[in-house]
């Protein structure tokens, strides 16, 4: 040597490219550009092209506006699914797709172009807004690291995919679940269109109520039915006869009172005539007390009798007397759904504005067209309607209450707060409205055009799916099963311009579509697979009848203009994308996905109608799990919202942290429950992200100048820390997958910081530094921990690669050069059989008695006599079972416990006894020795430094 003080320069410091600071920032868009340009995605389909396929079918966001974080939770928690899959050798395909039809785009058009445009520029515009949308979330979701085709994603709006939803629906006829109705739906007044029960949300909304009475018509059958057994009581019968005797009902929608054309009484209830100073009131008996109260009336009952008695007696109208276009009756029907929980016990039926209403009325001879509907789609009466014509339904309310009060049929009213049906993309209050809707049957009853008649129910069909689901967590099963045990016919009909026509022609007359209607439909497929829905819209009807070769005068159908609902849409992309556009995405038979994964809010949304087209078409459901996940929030669990300020743009966060923050935020949170996120949860996602990425360094560095090739210790010639060191990451690679197969990943992110920080680094890596840095480079004591090391390394990365994604694949550039393109074209690692249940046992004893000298030194070392723990020697007194794991280290316990000296004893239980060093320090290496200078050639190294630079080189067994 030339400088024989200049001894770091022997030492085998590490040294590596990978640099400690991500740069996530500045570097992330580079690297997603790369796999975009290298192909990597489909050099992943290469990779695993025969191997068991893993389909995880997108969810589709709709096509407007930015990605939002609720967004990235979601397309990072399936990139990690499909990552990890691909890494456990499946052919893990994903496909991205967009939800492109429906209102919201509708809606953006109309304040970008204005109301009033045709059906043609609608679609145009709405098509090209679409484009635009997807592209820009495209960008958003690649900046996330999402791997997957992004060079053919499916869109709804798809010609192909439209084409193909056509003839699901044609499936769905045919299996005998398609009708036509009148039926009171869900009605948006903004959205102008019927919802279905996926759109619901209920919010707190202030009502009035309002007591109504409802005058009798026929006093005598009345009095009849309420004194037929005791007769009537004392006193004249023309008395009682010649008072008002009103049915008194409660509601809290005053605007459904115009169109009031029953009332409903329970056969089983009783009802109590009652005597009061405003004349004879019918009122469920239970009631009475609770009624004459919010009424400010004395009275006394007369008589009761049960509801039954009072079937088909007349009421008029509570507005007869106001104005001849209310001067009509109400019969009395009986209906189970009249209850005594609260009100009246009446209710009053408007069957174009409740389901039960409706049901009743028909079921008591009421047809069709002799139900009132003033309503209009925008929320207004029609101009008809006596005294309310043309207003605002809403705004209209306080002038029926008071016209009510004016005329003496209005007993009472409040205002209250209760629970409403609102339309989830409004946030505003809906109705029910009676509309001419098609409708797929979920119970038994004759459908259109059926062909293939199912044997059995939609209802039957889907509760059986959802016992052959698996759900994670398992409580969406039950959330899932109420919402199908329940539901009512599913209304796929809506009124709007932009998506996939319902292809029928409806007589003008009977309103009964062509008898033709099966080529009707195909030859719509056929017309969209070519063109577009546009190419559909611009078909007359003389020109569809011409196409089919039917001679039937045109002027005897209309062309319907109604299309699917957008649920429809992505419900059916089981078999017009896995099945279709993508066929080779999905399985060959069976569930055509392994899982479906979102919010939970799609137990009511994505899972329900794919579940029931699914179950129309094939009879099974669509998916063979469901994996739900929460909400975010801010860290203080509260909803994320403008006005609040607590919202987190997961743009804005990429920009300042790096989009592999995010990733690791959703990893590591437990996405079961909500998912808390705000600067301080990231901050400490930012520490958590750079233990890991420390760690990963100071292996890659470690193995920097390791070539397993010619360098490798085959394990039975391995030290045995090193043996431990594989049998544990081969024990915590076994824990790990487990929670990847059934799609758990903050377990992962939680163990894989406790095996950085504790077991390599607070073990494992400070006992091997020494063995790194000072051994000979070649020699077996540093080749053995490199070889370990190596393992490790390849086994962290793939563990990490799901949600570290650019960490990994920037690690593995370094780590594998020349290797495969991508660490995903990996599998999870091999780790070979270095240890079993005794050596793990026997090491982590070990390491608890080194927990407990280390507190001894950390104590000395508070009062100042020792600095750093080789400065220390250590007596250890133990038991019979310790001393002997101890002695079995032999001279390498020194080096475990990274003291200078260390023995033990015999004693009864565990001692430590901790004093300074008396030798001297080793320049090179810090150790303090006796034979330290026994060299004259070197004094200031001690005897085994000499031996690593110049002689033989130290022997090491086992640390």
């Amino acid at each position: 040597m030339s400088d024989a003080k200049d001894y770091r320069a022997t030492l085998n410091l590490p040294d590596t490219p990978f640099p400690m600071r991500g740069d996530l920032p500045k570097r992330e868009p580079g690297w997603a550009q790369a796999w975009d340009e290298q192909g990597i995605y489909k050099q992943l389909r290469d990779a695993r092209c025969g191997k068991p396929k893993f389909i995880l079918h997108d969810g589709p966001p709709y096509a407007n506006g930015k990605i939002h974080i609720g967004h990235a939770v979601n397309k990072v928690l399936k990139d990690m699914i499909v990552k990890a899959r691909q890494l456990a050798g499946f052919d893990a395909q994903y496909i991205p797709g967009w939800d492109c039809h429906g209102l919201p785009i509708e809606n953006a058009i109309e304040k970008l172009h204005g109301r009033g445009l045709s059906r043609d520029e609608m679609q145009a515009k709405a098509r090209a807004f679409a484009t635009e949308q997807i592209a820009q979330q495209m960008a958003d979701f690649k900046r996330l690291g999402v791997l997957g085709q992004w060079d053919r994603p499916y869109r709804t709006m798809d010609f192909v995919t439209e084409a193909n939803e056509i003839r699901a629906f044609k499936r769905v006829m045919e299996r005998g679940f398609v009708y036509r109705g009148l039926k009171p739906v869900y009605w948006c007044f903004d959205c102008g269109s019927s919802l279905a029960e996926f759109e619901i949300e209920y919010q707190d909304k202030k009502s009035q109520t309002l007591d109504v009475g409802f005058l009798c018509a026929e006093p005598a059958k009345l009095l009849q039915a309420f004194f037929r057994e005791t007769g009537l009581p004392h006193g004249s019968p023309e008395g009682l006869e010649g008072r008002p005797m009103y049915a008194v009902i409660w509601t809290t929608t005053a605007w459904t009172i115009p169109a009031n054309q029953a009332l409903n009484l329970n056969p089983e209830i009783v009802y109590a005539l009652v005597e009061t100073s405003r004349g004879l009131l019918v009122l469920a008996e239970s009631l009475v007390e609770a009624c004459l109260k919010r009424y400010g009336l004395e009275g006394r009952v007369l008589a009761t009798t049960q509801g039954r008695a009072l079937e088909k007696i007349h009421f008029h109208h509570p507005l007869a007397h106001v104005h001849p276009g209310y001067d009509r009756l109400s019969p009395v029907y009986l209906a189970d759904y009249a209850t005594a929980d609260d009100g009246t016990g009446i209710v009053h039926s408007a069957p174009a504005y409740g389901v039960e209403d409706f049901n009743s009325c028909v079921a008591h001879g009421l047809a069709y067209d002799q139900i009132l509907n003033p309503v209009q789609g925008n929320g207004q009466y029609e101009a008809a309607l006596p005294l309310f014509g043309g207003q605002n339904i809403w705004k209209a309310c306080p002038a029926i209450i008071e016209t009510l009060r004016e005329h003496d049929r209005l007993f009472a009213t409040e205002t209250i707060t209760h629970s409403y049906p609102h339309c989830w993309r409004h946030k505003t209050p809906v109705i029910y409205r009676a509309a001419a809707q098609w409708f797929v049957r979920m119970d038994e009853g004759e459908g259109i055009f059926t062909t293939d008649k199912a044997p059995r129910t939609l209802r039957q069909m889907a509760l059986e799916a959802i016992d052959h689901t698996q759900f994670y967590p398992e409580n969406g099963r039950a959330r899932l099963r109420d919402m199908i045990a329940n539901r009512p016919d599913w209304c796929i009909s809506r009124q709007r311009s932009w998506g996939v026509p319902l292809p029928f022609l409806l007589h003008v007359d009977s309103g009964e579509p062509h008898p033709r209607t099966p080529e009707i439909i195909d030859l719509a497929a056929q017309v969209v697979e070519a063109g577009g829905i546009e190419a559909w819209s611009k078909l007359t009807t003389a020109e569809i009848l011409q196409r089919i070769g039917d001679a039937t005068d045109p002027a005897q159908y209309t062309k319907s203009t109604d299309i699917l609902e957008v649920w429809f849409d992505s419900g059916t992309t089981h078999t017009t994308v896995l099945k279709g556009s993508h066929a080779g995405a999905g399985h060959d038979s069976g569930p055509e996905a392994d899982l479906y994964l979102e919010g939970h809010d799609q137990h009511r949304g994505w899972f329900h109608s794919s579940l029931l087209t699914a179950c129309a078409m094939y009879g099974r459901a669509p998916y063979r799990g469901l994996l739900t996940h929460g909400f975010t929030v801010d860290g203080q669990g509260r909803k994320m919202s403008k006005s609040l300020g607590n919202t987190v743009v997961p743009q804005e966060v990429s920009d300042k942290l790096g989009a592999e923050i995010i990733r690791l935020w959703v990893a590591s949170t437990d996405y079961s429950g909500d998912l808390g996120i705000d600067d301080k949860i990231l901050a400490r996602v930012v520490d958590a992200y750079r233990r890991i990425r420390n760690t990963l360094r100071f292996l890659l560095a470690n193995t920097s100048d390791f070539n397993p090739a010619k360098d490798a210790v085959p394990v039975e010639h391995m030290l045995e820390v090193d043996r431990y060191a594989l049998a544990r990451a081969a024990q915590l690679q076994a824990e790990i997958l487990a929670h990847y197969d059934v799609y758990e990943f903050h377990p992962v992110v939680a163990k894989l910081q406790v095996y950085c920080s504790e077991d390599l680094g607070a073990f494992y890596l400070d006992v091997l530094k020494d063995r790194l840095y000072t051994t000979a480079p070649g020699s077996r004591a540093r080749r053995s921990a490199q070889t370990a090391l190596w393992h490790i390394t390849h086994g962290m990365l793939r563990w990490m690669a799901p949600f570290l994604s650019f960490t990994a694949e920037e690690a593995w550039k370094v780590f594998a050069p020349g290797a495969s393109a991508s660490i995903f074209i990996e599998t999870f690692w091999g780790f070979p059989a270095a240890g079993d249940e005794a050596l793990l046992a026997k090491w982590s004893r070990i390491r608890e008695i080194r927990d407990v000298v280390n507190k001894e030194i950390e104590a000395v070392r508070s009062t100042g006599q020792v600095g750093a723990s080789l400065q220390a020697t250590v007596r250890i007194t133990a038991g019979p079972e310790d001393r002997a794991l101890l002695e079995s280290l032999g001279e390498d316990l020194r080096f475990v416990l990274i003291t200078s000296a260390a023995t033990v004893v015999d004693g009864t239980e565990l001692t430590v006894q901790v004093t300074p060093s008396t030798a001297t320090k080793c320049e090179r290496c810090w150790h303090y020795r006796d034979d330290v200078g026994a060299d004259s050639q070197h004094p200031t190294l001690c005897g085994r430094c000499v031996s690593n630079l110049f002689g033989a080189g130290e022997t090491r067994e086992v640390a």
